[in-house]
């Protein structure tokens, strides 16, 4: 096949998948009307698949961090961080991370994805290993094949199997990175990082972990998994997003080990990528100090979130191991899937449809992202949306 040719085998690979057609992905959202509530065509719907987890997209502070931000230093710094693009904003923002985890350095970057993409890549190369879980998110799958290291995957969560690949290499657990994440993000769970530790020590390796889905939502300041073990002196790299409870675009790696600093000089992905604009940085700037302080708030998000767990799992869901904002039913195929996704879409429900290869062991996922601005009153009108499609979709199947 030629170029083209191979992207007609895509496309129709995924039409067999979704022989009706239905656009299911890339759904324009035509209105955002709040944390909670937007328009999709003519539809007013929920919003339960926005990863918004504490529910600062519409903050008072941060909207006007980043009006101020536009005024001051306009729409955009039009070069790379090495180049013309760092601002006094971008190197408040890397200290005011260090601080937040009590860590000697950290590093902004353009996006989440390229903070993984940067961070592993300038960490490892040709020679060494990285060790990651099956269910790494795309972004530590492609930070792992730019560096050109060898990649090493362990069965989700498996501290066995992770030993297991550990004992094999013997003394090139010396050049070995682990990566593993605090909330994964297709199923919710959370990473056993205790005993990943113990491992990390026992075999001299070095630590990453990505805080992306964890960030805001664990921990008494909302550090993350990291913050709620009490491992932060254990962990060698933390990266993490400002797409999720931060609200806004870019990414982040945080260390102890002051050699961070010379990422700034071999990560392709720091090197040659715009930096983030001044609107960005200003709001995520405020929104953490929000997310720090937000105690409330990630109150109210775990109570949002055990109530769509318990509801969805009475009514005979299979779900992910845990309770948490990322809420995910595992469905058999992917037309069942998509059934119960269009349901919940003429119900004004709009969440995510994840299908294979992104979703694990060849299922489909239904996937709800809960955020601390849901009401009570929604919660339990989504989790009776749910019930009344598995009465419909699922036992008359």
């Amino acid at each position: 096949m030629n170029l083209l040719e191979k992207l007609d085998a895509a496309a129709a690979a995924r039409k067999a998948m979704l022989p009706e057609g239905i656009g299911a992905f890339g759904v324009p959202i035509e209105e955002v009307y709040s944390a909670t509530e937007a328009r999709i065509g003519d539809r007013r719907v929920l919003l339960l698949g926005t990863n918004n987890y504490l529910g600062l997209s519409f903050s008072p502070k941060c909207i006007q961090a980043a009006h101020d931000a536009l005024d001051a230093e306009g729409t955009g710094t039009t070069g790379s961080r090495m180049a013309n693009g760092s601002y006094y904003g971008h190197r408040a923002l890397e200290q005011e991370f260090a601080d937040f985890y009590g860590y000697c350095a950290g590093i902004v970057f353009t996006t989440g994805y390229q903070a993984n993409l940067g961070t592993i890549s300038g960490l490892v190369g040709r020679g060494d290993t990285v060790l990651i879980d099956s269910d790494s998110h795309a972004s530590i799958y492609d930070g792992c094949i730019l560096s050109g290291a060898e990649i090493i995957r362990f069965k989700h969560n498996d501290i066995a199997d992770m030993g297991k690949r550990l004992r094999r290499l013997g003394e090139r657990t010396e050049n070995t990175l682990i990566i593993v994440e605090g909330i994964y993000s297709m199923l919710g769970d959370q990473a056993p990082l205790t005993e990943i530790v113990n491992l990390k020590n026992r075999y001299n390796c070095t630590l990453l972990l990505d805080e992306a889905h964890s960030l805001g939502v664990l921990g008494e300041t909302g550090q993350g998994l990291v913050e709620k073990t009490g491992l932060q002196k254990e962990v060698d790299f933390i990266t993490g997003t400002f797409s999720k409870s931060l609200c806004s675009i870019g990414g982040f790696c945080v260390s102890n080990h002051p050699q961070l600093d010379q990422l700034r000089y071999i990560s392709h992905p720091y090197i040659f990528t715009a930096s983030p604009s001044p609107a960005t940085i200003a709001s995520a700037r405020a929104a953490l100090v929000l997310l720090r302080e937000g105690k409330d708030l990630r109150k109210q998000l775990w109570l949002n979130s055990t109530q769509l767990y318990a509801h969805l799992k009475k009514t005979g869901y299979k779900l992910g191991p845990e309770p948490g904002p990322v809420i995910a039913a595992v469905l058999d195929s992917p037309k069942q899937a998509l059934r119960i996704w269009q349901g919940l879409l003429e119900n004004n429900i709009y969440v995510n449809l994840i299908l294979p290869p992104a979703a694990p062991e060849g299922k489909s996922l239904i996937r709800c992202s809960v955020n601390a601005a849901h009401t009570t009153e929604q919660i339990t009108y989504v989790g009776d949306t749910f019930a009344k499609l598995y009465q419909q979709q699922i036992l008359n199947s």
